[in-house]
C-alpha cells in the first residue's frame, strides 16, 4: 500500500528533474539551430492558452503550493518573473528544495485535512487526499504535458523516455541497487 507521501512528493520530484531536462534539451537546440530561445519560451499551443514561461510556473506552483496545502509547511513565494531557461531551472529547482523539506509524516498525517480553494468564481473543498489525487496530480500534469507538447510542437527532439525521464530513473534504479 502507498502513502500520500509516496504517491506525490517523490512523484513531483522526479518530474520537475524531468522537466529540467526537457527544457535543457530545448535550450541546446535553439543554440544550435541559432533560434532566440525566447520563440521558445514565449510559445503556445494556441493562442488562447499561456505560453512555456507560465506553463512552468504554474507546474512548479502547482507542486509547492499544493503539497504546502496539504502539508502545512509554508511554500516560498515566487514572483513570476522568469525570462530565460536558466531563470526557469532556478525555479524548478528552487521547488525541488522545498518538496525535499516535506516529509512523510507531514503529508500522511493530514491527509484527511479539508482543504479550501477559489478559482474562476468557484468555491472547492477536498479532504487532502482527495485533493491530491483529484486535483493536484492532475493540474501539475497538465501544464508539465502542456510544456512538452509546446516544445515538440516547436521540433525539440524528446519523446516518450524524456517525458518519463529515464536519466532519473536510471540514477534512482542504481542508489538502490
Amino acid at each position: 500500500m502507498s502513502s500520500l507521501y509516496q504517491s506525490s512528493v517523490p512523484l513531483f520530484k522526479m518530474m520537475l528533474t524531468n522537466l529540467s531536462d526537457i527544457l535543457k534539451k530545448a535550450e541546446h537546440h535553439a543554440k544550435q539551430k541559432k533560434i532566440d530561445p525566447s520563440v521558445l519560451l514565449h510559445g503556445r499551443l494556441f493562442p488562447d492558452m499561456l505560453n512555456l514561461i507560465k506553463q512552468v510556473q504554474i507546474a512548479c506552483d502547482q507542486a509547492k503550493n499544493g503539497m504546502g496545502r496539504v502539508s502545512g509547511i509554508n511554500p516560498p513565494k515566487f514572483a513570476d518573473k522568469e525570462k530565460t531557461f536558466q531563470d526557469l531551472y532556478k525555479r524548478i529547482s528552487n521547488t525541488i528544495k522545498y518538496l525535499n523539506r516535506i516529509k512523510p509524516e507531514d503529508v500522511n498525517y493530514e491527509q484527511d485535512k479539508v482543504i479550501k480553494m477559489s478559482g474562476g468564481g468557484k468555491h472547492f473543498e477536498f479532504k487532502g487526499e482527495q485533493y491530491v489525487i483529484t486535483w493536484l496530480i492532475p493540474n501539475f500534469f497538465f501544464h508539465f504535458m502542456t510544456t512538452y507538447s509546446i516544445l515538440r510542437h516547436n521540433g525539440i527532439e524528446i519523446g516518450k523516455k524524456d517525458f518519463f525521464g529515464m536519466k532519473y530513473m536510471q540514477s534512482v534504479i542504481r542508489k538502490r541497487a
